[in-house]
């Protein structure tokens, strides 16, 4: 029973320190690519590809408003075939990174869970992304690892505990989602582009 209460103790004590600024930059950002038709990708690996394509889902099909585009978004851990193409050819590494050559526009979305922050195949993928003129986010733990450092939106979950930062991250796919949906119901067109300064600002 102890370990019971000190597991929730601790995830409560998380929550209760998220970065709150992060999570409305990362909300804004979705909402201007809603607005302009923007690709989303999403990847992790392991428990972070099952939360990727649980993120993927929830965002296409949970924030649905009649009236209002739709979230165009897909999840790199979802094409099994493909994966262990790039995998058995090239390298794990870049299993991501080759998806995303072949679908990312300038002004894209990608958005990388690694609960460590130094997942290779994300942080490779998430290069090409910059490069390629893309809007970066990064959800990961710890100190936030080198995903942090290299994305535009950095959140990070404060916590040691691997578990407790995937279920975090979970809640804040969740949290995301539903504050997209009321926001969609609420906000009045045009949305501008909120983040593309990221975008302009840097050079390539």
């Amino acid at each position: 029973m102890d370990s019971i209460k000190r597991y929730l103790y601790e995830i409560q004590k998380v929550l209760d320190i998220l970065p709150y600024q992060r999570i409305s930059d990362v909300i804004d950002v979705l909402l201007a690519a809603n607005h302009m038709g923007s690709m989303i990708f999403v990847m992790g690996n392991g428990g972070s590809a099952a939360t990727a394509s649980h993120f993927a889902c929830d965002l296409s099909k949970g924030t649905v408003i009649p009236g209002r585009p739709r979230f165009r978004v897909i999840a790199l851990t979802d094409n099994v075939p493909i994966m262990t193409a790039w995998s058995d050819d090239v390298s794990y590494d870049d299993l991501f990174a080759e998806q995303l050559r072949g679908l990312i526009s300038r002004g894209d979305v990608v958005i990388g869970i690694s609960d460590s922050g130094n997942s290779t195949n994300v942080l490779k993928a998430i290069q090409v992304a910059r490069d390629m003129g893309g809007i970066t986010i990064g959800l990961s733990g710890f100190s936030g690892g080198q995903l942090s450092t290299l994305v535009d939106i950095p959140l990070i979950v404060p916590s040691n505990c691997m578990e407790q930062i995937g279920d975090v991250h979970m809640v804040l796919c969740h949290l995301i989602c539903t504050a997209l949906r009321e926001q969609l119901k609420e906000i009045e067109p045009p949305l501008t582009l909120i983040f593309n300064p990221l975008v302009q600002q840097r050079s390539y």
